[in-house]
């Protein structure tokens, strides 16, 4: 079994930055595919950005070049380095975790809120 446990959101002014951590508690972290979406009052939760077991990246258009998604499998964490924020980016942003053997089977954190105001 795996649990997801998200830190480190907060009340921002827009320009400002944040960092969210995501610890994974469960076996072979490194055989993980890790993400962060995130999920707006009234919408639906997207995806924001992903990261592999050997440190590719991708990300959602609208947050190229001021979000860097990353990990330490020694400390079994993922981060999300936010910078540049607008209030657009204002939702709970939730850690999600899809093992490379079962893909259909999604794991989820608590989630943080991350609320930037203008």
């Amino acid at each position: 079994q795996v649990q997801l446990v998200e830190s480190g959101g907060g009340l921002v002014q827009a320009g400002g930055s944040l960092r969210l951590s995501c610890a994974f508690y469960g076996s072979a972290f490194a055989l993980h595919l890790m993400s962060w979406y995130r999920q707006a009052p009234g919408s639906q939760r997207d995806l924001v950005a992903r990261i592999t077991s050997g440190g590719s990246t991708s990300y959602e258009d609208s947050v190229k070049g001021r979000f860097t998604i990353s990990r330490d499998n020694a400390k079994s964490t993922i981060y999300l380095q936010m910078n540049g924020l607008k209030p657009e980016d204002t939702a709970v942003y939730y850690c999600n975790a899809q093992h490379y053997g079962d893909l259909d089977n999604n794991y989820w954190g608590q989630g943080t809120q991350v609320t930037v105001s203008s």
